[in-house]
């Protein structure tokens, strides 16, 4: 199954839903920006350093730590200096490589116009995530939760439950959208009780459905922010993914 193709018997053409959250976290890579094309660059020239085949990095490689990769498949490499240092090179050597995800930076700028909680849950280090926030000129949260916050990385709950947290919104009752393209990040989200919208731009839909998110949708073009109050922020979700009609 191709990337973006729906699995048999279903489609994305669900209704149009109004959903109401106190605050998103929005993960990195896949989520706000593709940067597929660089990464690949960046482990092909690791894995010559390293002595690892790169098609052996990419396979379990997206929506996971670096540092957690390396502690399999080369040890002596897996401090966070070296990790910090190689991912902060693969904005400034492969910038161009890099594509905003449809729907991203109209919905992240209607939700700091209306300051709407949000931050960034992500597996990159922060010499990466700020890298490409620069490159692509896009907004920067006030809370990024990265690869150094926590002790394990996706699919283990912690840096959701973190994110939570600097939000302001870790007790129970609290709706948090996470918003995550990875089985390994739709898990975390679950696991630290948000609701999860999966985005089908680097897994196959088989794949981030099977992860149990609540919604899925090919990209942020289908979300919307629709208001924002005290009470929360009102998102349109269309175009999710489900059965076809009989």
């Amino acid at each position: 199954m191709e990337i973006g193709e729906p699995p048999s018997g279903m489609e994305f053409a669900a209704p149009p839903v109004s959903v109401t959250f106190d605050g998103l976290l929005f993960d990195m890579d896949g989520t706000i920006i593709d940067s597929t094309a660089a990464v690949v660059k960046h482990w092909e020239s690791v894995g010559s350093e390293i002595g690892v085949e790169p098609e052996v990095i990419l396979q379990t490689s997206h929506g996971r730590r670096s540092i957690d990769i390396l502690r399999i498949l080369a040890p002596e490499k897996a401090n966070w200096a070296y990790v910090q240092h190689m991912e902060g090179l693969l904005p400034k050597l492969h910038g161009a490589d890099a594509v905003e995800i449809p729907g991203a930076r109209a919905l992240l700028g209607d939700l700091i116009a209306h300051k709407v909680p949000w931050a960034i849950v992500t597996s990159g280090t922060v010499p990466l995530v700020t890298g490409w926030l620069d490159v692509l000129r896009l907004p920067a949260p006030e809370h990024l939760i990265t690869a150094e916050s926590v002790e394990n990385g996706k699919p283990d709950p912690a840096c959701y439950a973190l994110g939570r947290e600097r939000l302001g919104l870790g007790l129970p009752g609290s709706q948090v959208l996470v918003l995550e393209d990875s089985p390994a990040g739709i898990r975390a989200g679950k696991a630290a009780g948000c609701k999860v919208l999966g985005l089908v731009t680097s897994h196959t839909a088989e794949q981030v459905l099977g992860a149990g998110p609540d919604w899925v949708v090919l990209d942020l073009a289908s979300v919307r922010m629709v208001s924002a109050t005290d009470g929360g922020v009102t998102l349109e979700i269309r175009d999710a993914l489900v059965a076809k009609a009989a």
